[in-house]
């Protein structure tokens, strides 16, 4: 039973930490590192998939994963990336925290309707498998999104730098 209550209260949690993240990592310089590393860190909860209790079937992995790329959109739509001072930084959204609460609420709205037919394991499993579903396509975006900025960065600074020596 303890594991129900905790299923519930560590997610809300972890979207607490993650939007005092946010306001953080907005006033500081973004690199590809910082883009890249958070699902690669992420793929070591796949190891729990080796413990027969957390193993989902395949329409189970198909159902999590387009939930999470559905999901996926929203974080999509409100990741936007600014020059400042000759550097990238993500932009403050005012409606990420409204979709990373409404996302909470849909999860656990789902989880409350999963629960109640699947395994707690298999549940766990699942909401990882959303989890990853949701963070990859967004990580991928913010990628795509990252080297166009950077790439507007140099071209203009490259402009600067010749029209300065001409």
């Amino acid at each position: 039973m303890y594991l129900i209550y905790l299923s519930f209260i560590i997610p809300i949690l972890m979207a607490v930490a993650v939007l005092f993240i946010r306001m953080k990592v907005a006033k500081k310089p973004v690199n590809r590192k910082k883009i890249t590393l958070p699902p690669i860190f992420m793929s070591t909860g796949a190891l729990m998939f080796l413990h027969p209790f957390f193993r989902v079937s395949p329409i189970q992995i198909l159902e999590a994963l387009c939930i999470g790329m559905l999901f996926s959109i929203l974080l999509i739509m409100t990741t936007r990336f600014e020059i400042r001072e000759n550097e990238v930084y993500m932009k403050q959204s005012k409606a990420f925290a409204f979709i990373l609460i409404g996302l909470l609420i849909a999860r656990i709205i789902l989880k409350l309707i999963v629960t109640s037919t699947v395994d707690i394991g298999e549940t766990g499993g699942m909401f990882w498998i959303l989890a990853f579903g949701m963070i990859v396509p967004w990580r991928i975006a913010m990628l795509i999104q990252y080297t166009k900025i950077e790439k507007q960065m140099l071209e203009s600074n490259y402009s600067a730098l010749t029209a300065k020596t001409t």
